[in-house]
């Protein structure tokens, strides 16, 4: 596991969340204080100026609205400068003494007296105050000694109308350097109360983190596999009970471990044995666990299908969504037949889900339905075509009965004619029953095989000579039959029936002028048997179905000349009993070839005499 970097460490959340809240806690306090004492001090001072100026205003006051003679030698400016100039202080910088037409009238400057006595005040306050009746002041900046100066313009009246104003100067720097000092003992003391505090924050912090670590480490050594180490439980708070409790999870993962562990061996026993496929996703959808079984089935390795969508590896992406599949309760065929083979499978869906419902998955078990798809195919197939085949003489049989019983049989020319129809259609039926009945006898394996020892060039011979001395078109034979004697084992009536219906089929597909080739050759332990016609021949692709039941290359042909489709497909099931094989080869346009082989043994000279 990736070690924890210091500033992500829980001890340094620990000490810098106990610090910041201190240091928060102090700052709030500290920046209270300080203006709680600078607005203290300032109103002290403004105070003890404004009860100072209560005294020279009343002077003033009255010297403004005192009546002088005209030959009182004592004017009004110096009066008011006498009023000033008894009023000395070290904090107040200036006083004037303004009417209300903003005239300065008399300052305690001496140095000013010339340059401002008589001259209009600019200072704004001053303004405000006369047009307000209410005392203005403000602090400024001194630009020559760069302190901080209090500005104050206080109105006077007399009989309701303001009659002038008291404009001062004081310097408030000495206010302002107390509360400096203040400040930095307040500083000097937030700086001592962190080291305390940060001191206290790690040692505080180590009794919480300390289980914690162990927990830490214990939870690591838990994800290697080893449930061995305990947690040391440090006490009966919050933290110790956790600790408890974690060693009693400790304990309860190894027992469940254990018992996962021997489920684990003993389902992929299970899934190994298994001759389905088992598939299981995570609730994405992605595969998460597959057998052997499976992989044989879809042909993959396993670090193709790992971690890949069911819907891709099952070829379902473009039909169904993983979401559709949870849904789908029956099973799904997947069809990955070439033209070479069939391949059919089955796939069953299982959802995995918890209680509350929550999908956690999907299972799903494959089968190869291969050859049960296949029997199904030709079963259905089978029952069209019978169904098919006795549908179409019994229809025929049934138009020309309802002929003759409405009447027809009173005519003498046609009721033969549709007797006979009649009489050719049951015999049909009764040739396809035939038919049928040995081809079951066949699959069931029932029959009996009369095997006797025979020359087959003479055998084959005979068969070829009647149907020679019986035709009726213009077809050559051909034979290219062995000078060798053959002896071989077979049912002669059994084999005489399959060389019937192979002939029979080459002389119907065989046009006028055509030739019908007769070969015998000899390969190893077997005979080569090969009939060939100039037929139309058979597409390739479908040359191997000549031998299904019920198969037609060209059904209305067949149909009409009284075939029932079924004579190939004994013809294959009786060489088979033999111990030999069929097979055909076909060009369009250039007629068929049938082959077949049968097992012989070569006789020495004298043996058969």
């Amino acid at each position: 596991m990736q070690k924890v970097g210091f500033f992500r460490s829980i001890h340094v959340k620990f000490v810098l969340i106990y610090v910041m809240l201190i240091l928060i806690a102090m700052e709030i306090i500290g920046l209270y204080f300080a203006r709680e004492l600078e607005e203290k001090l300032k109103t002290n001072f403004t105070t003890s100026i404004t009860d100072r100026m209560s005294l020279i205003e009343f002077s003033v006051r009255e010297e403004m609205i005192k009546k002088r003679a005209p030959d009182d030698p004592l004017t009004l400016e110096a009066s008011l400068q006498g009023v000033l100039s008894g009023f000395p202080s070290e904090d107040i910088n200036e006083i004037r003494v303004i009417n209300a037409g903003k005239i300065i009238l008399a300052t305690s400057a001496l140095d000013k007296q010339q340059s401002l006595v008589g001259q209009r005040s600019t200072d704004d306050i001053v303004r405000k105050s006369l047009a307000s009746k209410t005392p203005q002041d403000i602090i400024y900046l001194d630009r020559k000694t760069r302190n901080r100066i209090l500005a104050r313009a206080t109105p006077f009246t007399h009989d309701g109308e303001v009659i002038g104003t008291l404009y001062l100067e004081a310097d408030i720097e000495k206010v302002f350097t107390q509360i400096d000092e203040v400040n930095q003992i307040l500083a000097g003391g937030v700086a001592v109360s962190l080291t305390i505090t940060i001191i206290l924050g790690i040692l505080i912090a180590q009794t919480m983190t300390r289980p914690i670590s162990d927990m830490r480490r214990q939870a690591q050594a838990m994800a290697k596999g080893n449930f061995s180490r305990k947690v040391r439980v440090y006490g009966n708070d919050e933290l110790g009970q956790l600790a408890i409790a974690f060693n009693h999870l400790t304990n309860q993962l190894q027992e469940s471990q254990s018992s996962t562990e021997g489920e684990r061996r003993k389902l992929a026993s299970v899934l190994e044995n298994m001759t389905d496929g088992v598939i299981a996703t995570d609730r994405k959808g992605r595969v998460s666990l597959i057998n052997d079984s499976a992989l044989l089935m879809l042909r993959l390795t396993r670090d193709l299908v790992l971690n890949r969508p069911i819907t891709s590896i099952l070829g379902l992406e473009q039909e169904y969504a993983f979401e559709d599949l949870i849904q789908i309760k029956d099973s799904i065929a997947l069809d990955f037949s070439t033209n070479e083979q069939p391949y059919i499978l089955r796939a069953n869906f299982s959802v995995t889900q918890r209680e509350t419902g929550f999908v956690n998955g999907l299972i799903v078990v494959l089968h190869d339905n291969t050859e049960q798809e296949k029997i199904d195919m030709e079963r259905r197939e089978f029952v069209s075509n019978v169904s098919h085949e006795l549908r179409t003489p019994l229809t025929t049989m049934r138009s020309y009965l309802e002929a003759l019983a409405d009447g027809a049989w009173k005519n003498e020319e046609i009721a033969p004619s549709f007797l006979h129809v009649t009489q050719t259609e049951t015999e049909r039926m009764i040739r396809l029953v035939n038919d049928l009945l040995k081809l079951s006898r066949m699959d069931s394996r029932d029959y009996d095989l009369n095997k006797e020892w025979v020359e087959f060039n003479y055998f084959f011979n005979s068969i070829i000579e009647r149907f020679e001395f019986s035709k009726s078109q213009e077809v050559q034979f051909v034979r290219l039959l062995s000078t060798t004697e053959l002896f071989v084992e077979i049912d002669t009536d059994k084999m005489t029936q399959v060389l019937d219906n192979i002939i029979s089929n080459a002389l119907k597909y065989s046009p006028d002028g055509g030739n019908v080739r007769f070969g015998v050759t000899t390969s190893d332990d077997f005979i080569k048997v090969m009939i060939s016609d100039d037929g139309l021949g058979i597409p390739q692709a479908n040359v191997t179905r000549i031998f299904d039941r019920f198969y037609r290359a060209d059904r209305a042909r067949s149909r009409a000349m009284g075939g029932t489709g079924l004579g190939l497909a004994i013809a294959r099931e009786m060489i088979m009993a033999h111990g030999g094989e069929v097979w055909a080869e076909s060009e369009e346009g250039k007629g068929t070839t049938i082959f077949f082989t049968l097992p012989f043994e070569f006789q020495e000279d004298g043996e058969w005499d």
